[in-house]
Formats: structure tokens, sequence, C-alpha cells
């Protein structure tokens, strides 16, 4: 595999990562919120 594919390759994976580890944070933490709410409740 040359180089530059290699590269390619890596920035995608990197990126899906990124992109699914904010997804679920924003998901953790509405999970949160909402816990937080039923309690004060």
């Amino acid at each position: 595999m040359s180089s530059k594919r290699a590269m390619k390759q890596a920035q995608k994976q990197a990126f899906a990562r990124h992109r699914s580890n904010i997804t679920q944070s924003r998901f953790n933490q509405k999970k949160r919120n909402l816990a937080k709410k039923s309690k004060k409740n």
C-alpha cells in the first residue's frame, strides 16, 4: 500500500472515530441531564 493511500485511510478512520465520540458524548450528556431533572422532581 502506498503511503498516500495509507495516510488517507488513517485520516478517514480518525475522523470517523472523532464523529462517533461527539455523538456518544452528546447522548451521554442528555442522559445525565434527564437523570438530574428527575431527581429534582
